[in-house]
């Protein structure tokens, strides 16, 4: 026979899930993008991560489910895997629901366009954002195709960026592959002001902006015609 639940949820707290870093309230669901994006390999157990093959249906639920109006993001990432990473990123940009994003901490790598993916994004004035190029680790074969695939791939990240920020591709290309701001590799470590600055990041805020902007998106959603 069934055992019955010590502690059985509340009924006023019934829409609200919390799981792998994961809430829904008040018809908002929260995300969080934490550590390093996991790939096709997995990470030592030691490592914060975030799996993308556990985001990917998450996100394909939140665009069903009729009681979530709207998507927040929040963003602590050192990067990781570049396609994983692409995966999610364009995933959140079709939905057609409002989403925000907010880095704190840092959104690094290929967390720039994780970031920059949802109808708006905020940045914490003490948040970092590093701006590189591809890179790959463990045996690289070196013949004109591997660093053909890589210029490609570079193209993707950056064409990616700029098509849903207000930061030129060249402008982005360049922070991307300066020598002057890191000093054992190339690239440009970026606050939350230059962030702003450069048009990578909507705006600078925290957690009460996100919202109020997130909740601002979801109201004029509901007023458009035919909605």
């Amino acid at each position: 026979m069934d055992q019955p639940e010590e502690n059985p949820m509340p009924e006023e707290e019934a829409g609200s899930e919390a799981h792998d870093g994961a809430v829904s309230v008040a018809g908002i669901h929260c995300l969080t993008i934490i550590g390093q994006i996991e790939g096709h390999y997995m990470l030592s157990s030691q490592n914060k991560a975030t799996k993308y093959e556990h985001v990917l249906p998450s996100l394909v639920a939140i665009e069903e489910r009729d009681d979530i109006k709207g998507l927040l993001i929040l963003l602590n990432t050192m990067g990781g895997d570049v396609e994983a990473g692409l995966a999610i990123a364009e995933m959140v940009a079709g939905m057609s629901k409002p989403t925000v994003s907010l880095v704190l901490g840092g959104g690094h790598s290929i967390g720039v366009p994780l970031a920059v993916c949802t109808s708006y994004s905020f940045i914490a004035p003490s948040a970092t954002m590093t701006l590189h190029p591809v890179r790959m680790n463990g045996l690289v074969i070196g013949v004109p195709q591997t660093y053909s695939y890589f210029e490609r791939m570079q193209e993707r990240i950056i064409r990616f960026i700029s098509d849903n920020s207000k930061i030129s591709p060249e402008r982005l290309r360049n922070l991307m592959t300066s020598t002057d701001s890191l000093a054992t590799d190339i690239g440009t470590i970026i606050d939350g002001t230059e962030a702003v600055k450069e048009g990578i990041i909507d705006q600078i805020g925290g957690l009460k902006d996100a919202l109020a902007k997130l909740r601002e998106l979801i109201a004029n959603q509901k007023n458009e015609p035919g909605s």
